[in-house]
């Protein structure tokens, strides 16, 4: 007779789930036991559970399918709760099997006692324990379908006796995904509509909704005479093949796409949940479209609420509009992010013998050498602002990040399971130096697991953007230095293949041995610690930041940073 371990394992392989994310414990043993006995699902051992939250993460928003990670009672599922916040707040589809202590000794203070449904409620669609046979089959497609319909994590608790006890063989069930047309209706349509067409200065800013609606976007910006902006989980949906893409905005982004907000009569807002309130338009009227109307209106007044798919509403615009034959504002925006680009393309050169690399060099190198269909990932902090202003999309290319929940070390977990899913595809995470040593061990993932992931470290010696957050903000910069090692050659120790890069020119040459090898490497790259990622435009309270950073530096004694500073940055101001 099966146990309920066995018909867990069986529902996920009904489910068409191929692998488990996860280490291994006592309290799993019933699982491990029956993913051993089905054969057809693969066991990823990871060296830390919230690496593996984070490559389920990965592996569900490359596929839009359900992924899967575990964690053994205790310590070991509370490991998975950062990767599951991160996963949460990207909208993907994860089921958490958290272990729980034997029932018996529950409320005891046992040994490794948690209360994992209320440690999980808050970064999760649903959280529920197992605490009888008869509940399984049901709870469990509960989970399921809540993670997959509300694009969350389900966190499903089961002790280690549960999992082991006997139950009758229950027919398992294909959990089916669907793709909902939702549509504003008539009147909001044409209200909106109305407002679209006597504007001469519209501008589109596009998130991760888009995804899926690219050709219907690219319309609705052709009728309107609108540039297209786009924040950084639209990246990879909507700049490619994009005659009116002007960049992006906040914090990552650049000058003109902050300029075609800032100038707009009118923002038309799909899909994007962008959190910056400091970039919105202060005058503009404001139209959100959103699948969730609970999102509309939480970063900015909104005027126009529209509830529907992009693709769907888009389309549904796009019917009712006349073509806009004012297209100065779009020229305008046009010709601004030509100029943008080609000064951000120019600070993409090699450096001196003897200096460190300029980071945008070498984020361009690499954009220039990768596949057609590369899957980046990238750390949260300078790493994540190189990918994107020098990563192109192709349609085919993906970016990964942890870009709602800002979480450091993300690159390399990432990396991990986007690479389970496809052995073949070329997979390159951009890693800070600080990100890379958090998670470290999962070097030893990439090797165990046969997963040729390509690690690029930015190694500046420090937690760069913590560094320029303080000086934005007019402090000393403190607590920020990392004495590292050779990253290149810690990878040889741990199995991976290592190079290590000082000098511009070896630079090329080495990233084409680099991604060209069979198996996981890591290329350490020595970059330019003082480098400056500006932000769009800088503000009053910034300028007087930075200069309230300058004078402190010459009074602590330490002006020769600023000399460094100036010297690295005097290409950016001229």
């Amino acid at each position: 007779m099966p146990n309920v371990a066995d018909h867990l394992i069986e529902q996920l392989d009904t489910q068409g789930v191929r692998r488990i994310y996860g280490i291994p414990g006592d309290s799993l043993n019933g699982l491990t036991d029956a993913l051993r006995e089905n054969g057809h699902m693969e066991w990823v051992h990871h060296r830390h559970e919230e690496a593996a939250a984070f490559a389920a993460a990965a592996e569900a928003e490359i596929t839009g399918e359900l992924a899967v990670c575990v964690g053994s009672c205790g310590p070991g599922n509370l490991h998975l709760i950062n990767g599951l916040y991160d996963a949460n707040r990207s909208r993907v589809p994860v089921l958490a099997i958290a272990a729980q202590i034997p029932t018996e000794e529950i409320g005891s203070n046992y040994f490794q006692e948690t209360n994992p449904v209320e440690v999980f409620r808050g970064c999760s669609v649903y959280a529920e324990q197992v605490s009888d046979v008869k509940q399984m089959p049901r709870i469990l497609r509960i989970a399921m379908r809540e993670a997959i319909e509300k694009r969350g994590v389900a966190v499903l608790v089961i002790s280690g006796d549960v999992a082991l006890s006997e139950m009758e063989r229950t027919a398992t069930q294909r959990i089916a995904k669907t793709s909902p047309r939702v549509l504003p209706n008539e009147q909001e349509l044409e209200q909106a509509a109305e407002i679209l067409e006597e504007s001469r200065k519209v501008t589109i800013l596009a998130g991760a909704g888009v995804a899926g609606a690219h050709d219907e976007v690219i319309a609705l910006a052709d009728k309107l005479a609108a540039p297209i902006v786009h924040a950084m989980r639209g990246k990879d949906h909507i700049e490619y093949e994009n005659p009116f893409d002007v960049g992006m905005t906040g914090l990552l982004g650049f000058a003109s796409g902050a300029k075609a907000i800032a100038e707009c009569d009118v923002l038309l807002m799909l899909g994007t949940d962008f959190p910056y309130q400091q970039f919105y338009p202060q005058d503009a009227t404001i139209i959100q479209v959103d699948i969730r109307g609970e999102q509309i209106g939480r970063r900015t007044r909104v005027d126009v609420p529209l509830v529907g798919t992009v693709k769907d509403t888009a389309a549904a615009l796009n019917a009712l509009l006349p073509v806009q034959t004012h297209r100065k504002h779009l020229d305008n925006a046009l010709e601004h992010y030509r100029k943008t680009r080609a000064k951000l393309d120019e600070l993409a050169t090699g450096s001196k013998p003897g200096a460190a690399i300029h980071p945008q060099y070498l984020a361009r190198l690499i954009d220039q050498a990768a596949d057609e269909d590369t899957i980046f990932t990238a750390d949260v902090g300078s790493p994540v602002i190189w990918a994107a202003r020098y990563l192109t999309m192709t349609g085919k290319r993906r970016v990964l990040g942890s870009f709602n929940h800002g979480s450091m070390a993300n690159a390399l977990c990432h990396a991990l399971g986007a690479q389970a899913i496809d052995r073949k595809r070329q997979v390159i995470a951009f890693a800070g130096d600080g990100g890379l040593s958090m998670m470290l061990g999962e070097l030893l993932t990439a090797t165990q697991n046969k997963l040729p992931v390509k690690i690029v470290v930015f190694n500046n010696s420090s937690l760069n953007f913590v560094e320029l957050e303080m000086k934005a903000a007019g402090f000393v910069t403190y607590a920020t230095d990392l004495h590292n090692p050779d990253f290149g050659a810690v990878a040889t120790a741990a199995g991976l293949k290592g190079y290590r890069v000082d000098d511009s020119a070896q630079l090329e040459s080495t990233i084409r041995d680099f991604l060209a090898h069979d198996g996981p490497a890591v290329l350490d790259v020595v970059t330019d610690r003082q480098e400056m990622s500006m932000p769009p435009n800088i503000k009053l309270e910034q300028a007087k930041g930075f200069a309230l950073y300058a004078i402190r530096t010459v009074l602590s004694g330490r002006g020769d940073e600023l000399l460094d500073l100036a010297k690295t940055n005097w290409r950016q101001m001229f």
